[in-house]
């Protein structure tokens, strides 16, 4: 399935690429985003959300595996009972013209087992198709009917910016922790 906006391929690449961002044009089928890692955009990051799909909903932990920008995120993951069930999503962004972008998405799942797949036929498939079709309509109306005031971002639970050295992510470059009013790092 793909979808046409109009706006600079790399602008939506980064939007697409920043995991933060996922819940302002999925969260209809996204429950419970929440970022596994502190650093939400390349290769590495990660999320956790939750799904209603008939007779295979539960949690899905997705983890971006390639990052070629401006052209390809490639996310794999998995589902399901025990996580048996492998899910993969692949973004390809493809510039059609001057400030014209087209993004193509490919998700498919691999069942673990029988049942499994039994389920995913089920329906679960179909609604899955569904929810992506209508997440890239919603990503389109990011960029082209801009939405009044801050788009949805979700962070980590407990994360504070001037603390960043200790999770491994680079110094911000904002105002220093004292001039916002924290207390010195330790």
């Amino acid at each position: 399935m793909s979808t046409v906006i109009s706006a600079p391929r790399e602008e939506v690449f980064e939007f697409v690429g920043d995991l933060a961002y996922r819940v302002s044009f999925a969260d209809h089928y996204m429950k419970d985003f929440r970022l596994e890692r502190t650093r939400s955009t390349g290769q590495g990051a990660a999320a956790r959300f939750r799904t209603d799909a008939p007779f295979a909903g539960g949690w899905v932990e997705l983890r971006v595996v390639e990052s070629d920008a401006p052209r390809r995120i490639v996310e794999r993951g998995d589902t399901g009972r025990l996580g048996r069930t492998e899910v993969a999503a692949v973004y390809e962004f493809l510039a059609e013209g001057q400030g014209v972008t087209r993004v193509e998405l490919t998700v498919w799942t691999e069942p673990g087992t029988r049942l499994d797949s039994l389920k995913e036929s089920l329906g679960a498939r179909r609604w899955l198709k569904r929810q992506s079709k209508v997440a890239l309509e919603r990503l389109r109306m990011v960029f082209e009917e801009r939405p009044e005031g801050p788009l949805a971002r979700v962070t980590v639970a407990g994360y504070e910016s001037w603390k960043a050295p200790r999770y491994g992510s680079p110094r911000p470059r904002t105002a220093s922790p004292q001039a916002v009013g924290h207390p010195p790092p330790d």
